[in-house]
């Protein structure tokens, strides 16, 4: 396998030579914490909202169910929604990925996978989002989206605050209010 990557984490691989190459995002962050905590931070969406611009990420996290991201103050708001691939708490979760518009449309369906390994106090997290072809829409979001909201969860696990917020609903569209 073949694996090439720019500076944003995003990267292209290929199994086979003539395989369709498919772009993935991949994010690599140390927390000082434990798996426990940071499994948490995941799928509580209590905490979710904290870091996650007031959003809870809400399933009951076993394999088959459904899973959406909520926005906190009006839960009918759902940003994205899919389905848990593989739940082995506190190491694993796999989800798939989708507008809540394209349930079940393969084509506009992604994967996102958490891996959290924790070693003496240290917990590595590693965020892999793939299956992403076609979507270059959702490759963009997702390509700014990751490192602000994996810094905040960093950032409220380390020191009990979240960063403050970079985006958030204005009139029912998403707008930055940091560095734009």
């Amino acid at each position: 396998m073949s694996n090439t990557a720019n500076s944003t984490g995003v990267s292209t691989n290929s199994n086979m030579p003539n395989a369709e190459s498919k772009p993935e995002f991949v994010y690599v962050t140390y927390i000082k914490s434990t798996a426990e905590k940071v499994w948490n931070a995941l799928t509580d969406g209590s905490i979710t909202q904290q870091y996650w611009s007031n959003h809870n990420n809400a399933s009951d996290w076993q394999v088959g169910s459904t899973w959406q991201h909520q926005d906190a103050g009006d839960s009918s708001i759902v940003d994205v929604a899919g389905k848990v691939l593989e739940s082995n708490k506190p190491h694993r979760l796999v989800i798939s990925w989708s507008n809540p518009k394209f349930l079940g449309d393969p084509a506009k369906t992604s994967r996102c996978a958490f891996d959290v390994v924790e070693d003496n106090g240290l917990v590595r997290l590693t965020v892999t989002h793939d299956q992403l072809a076609g979507q270059e829409g959702t490759l963009k979001g997702i390509s700014g989206g990751w490192p602000m909201v994996l810094s905040s969860l960093k950032s409220l696990l380390e020191s009990g605050e979240p960063l403050a917020t970079i985006m958030e609903r204005r009139d029912g569209k998403w707008a930055t209010v940091r560095f734009a």
